[in-house]
C-alpha cells in the first residue's frame, strides 16, 4: 500500500482546524521530506498513515489529542538505522518545529512520549494517552499476516549493513521480547482488537528463524 500523501495533508489540515492551530505548510513540508529519506523502508509515511488512521476513532478517548496526534507526525522524523539517537533527535526536532505554536508544558509532554518510543517501557503513573501512543506504534505486529510479512521484509532492508546471521539473531530477540509481555499492548482497545493477531504473528516469525 502506497502512502495517500492527500490522506495525511488532510489528516494534517483537521488537525489545525479542530485545534484552532496554524502550523506552516513548510513544516508539513519538512516532516514529509523526512519521512521519504532513501534509508527508510518502514518507518516511512506509510506508518505515519497507518498511525494516523488508527488513532482516528480514538481522539475523543484521550485526555490530549493534539499532544498525542503530534507526537505521532513527529515520533520518527529522524531515522538513520545506524544511530541510537532517533527518538532524542526527534523530540529535539519536535521541540524546535513546534516552540512557536505549543506551551511549554505541551512540549514537555510530547518530547518525554517521543523518547518513549525507543523502549515502550511505562511506570504507574503513565496515562492513557502515552499507552496509546505506544500502542498506535507498535499496531503493526498485530497487523494481517501479509502486511506484517511486509513489515519484517522492510525492516530487515532498513539493516541492510548487517550480517544476515546477526541481523536474524538479534530480531528474534526484538520479536521474542514483545511475544512475552502479557499483555502486549497496554489500552483494552488494543488488546481486544490486535492482542490475539500479534501473538499470532510473532509466534510465527520466531519458530520460522
Amino acid at each position: 500500500m502506497q502512502p495517500k500523501l492527500e490522506r495525511l495533508k488532510q489528516y494534517w489540515q483537521e488537525l489545525q482546524q479542530t485545534n484552532a492551530l496554524y502550523l506552516s505548510d513548510s513544516l508539513l513540508q519538512k516532516l514529509i521530506t523526512a519521512y521519504q529519506e532513501p534509508q527508510r523502508y518502514y518507518h516511512t509515511l506509510q506508518h505515519i498513515e497507518e498511525c494516523l488512521d488508527l488513532y482516528q476513532p480514538l481522539k475523543m478517548c484521550v485526555n490530549d489529542p493534539l499532544a498525542v496526534e503530534l507526537a505521532i507526525w513527529f515520533h520518527d522524523v529522524v531515522y538513520e538505522p545506524k544511530s541510537d539517537q532517533n527518538e532524542l533527535k526527534s523530540a529535539e526536532l519536535m521541540k524546535q518545529s513546534l516552540a512557536p505554536y505549543m506551551t511549554i508544558d505541551q512540549i514537555s509532554k510530547i518530547y518525554s512520549w517521543i523518547l518513549a518510543t525507543q523502549t515502550h517501557e511505562l511506570s504507574e503513573d503513565d496515562d492513557l494517552d502515552l499507552k496509546t501512543l505506544l500502542d498506535i506504534d507498535l499496531a503493526i505486529l498485530g497487523s494481517k499476516p501479509s502486511r506484517f510479512a511486509e513489515y519484517e521484509q522492510q525492516i530487515q532492508q532498513e539493516y541492510a549493513w548487517v550480517s544476515e546471521g546477526i541481523y536474524h539473531e538479534k530480531r528474534k530477540k526484538v520479536l521474542a521480547h514483545f511475544y512475552q509481555a502479557h499483555p502486549l499492548f497496554k489500552t483494552e482497545y488494543f488488546q481486544d482488537k490486535l492482542e490475539n493477531q500479534a501473538k499470532i504473528n510473532l509466534e510465527k516469525v520466531l519458530k520460522a528463524n
